[in-house]
């Protein structure tokens, strides 16, 4: 998992609109990249949603958000339409973003133990580097919070 102060993982994945979104070519603007377990689960939903309401003070600010999950380009179309988010959604269905970012981690539910993604947020400076990291996010006010940073780096 690249840590605060480091290079942030270069990548090319598709998104929703099936156009291929490269990290290197967003460099020179700060980037939150998001990454989230499943498309339209509760959480994973609240978390888009909190994030595409705030899409405008992000846009103000010169950032730009992304989502990213292992769920297909198509799954990701239909999150999208169904609750018209403001925010790009990247496909990472071999995981191997996830893994590059070290989200991609044993979990245990009820006992049960399974591979996923653990609710990560990483902001990117203009340089391509971690700027700051949440792990193991609640989304309750967790927009917020990577608006306020984010405006600060854009400064």
């Amino acid at each position: 998992m690249p840590q605060d102060g480091e290079k942030a993982p270069d990548f090319e994945l598709p998104t929703e609109d099936g156009k291929a979104l490269k990290l290197a070519k967003l460099k020179g603007k700060p980037v939150v990249l998001y990454f989230y377990p499943k498309d339209d689960t509760s959480g994973c939903t609240a978390e888009a949603k909190d994030f595409s309401r705030l899409a405008p003070e992000f846009r103000k600010a010169g950032v730009e958000v992304v989502g990213v999950s292992p769920d297909s380009v198509e799954s990701h179309a239909k999150f999208h339409r169904k609750y018209d988010l403001a925010v790009r959604l990247a496909a990472d269905a071999d995981k191997s973003v996830a893994t590059a970012y070290g989200v991609w981690v044993e979990k245990s539910m009820y006992g049960r133990k399974y591979m996923g993604v653990e609710r990560t947020t990483f902001l990117i400076d203009k340089a391509g580097r971690v700027a700051r990291s949440w792990r193991k996010v609640k989304v309750p006010g967790h927009a917020e919070e990577v608006l306020a940073a984010a405006q600060t780096l854009a400064r």
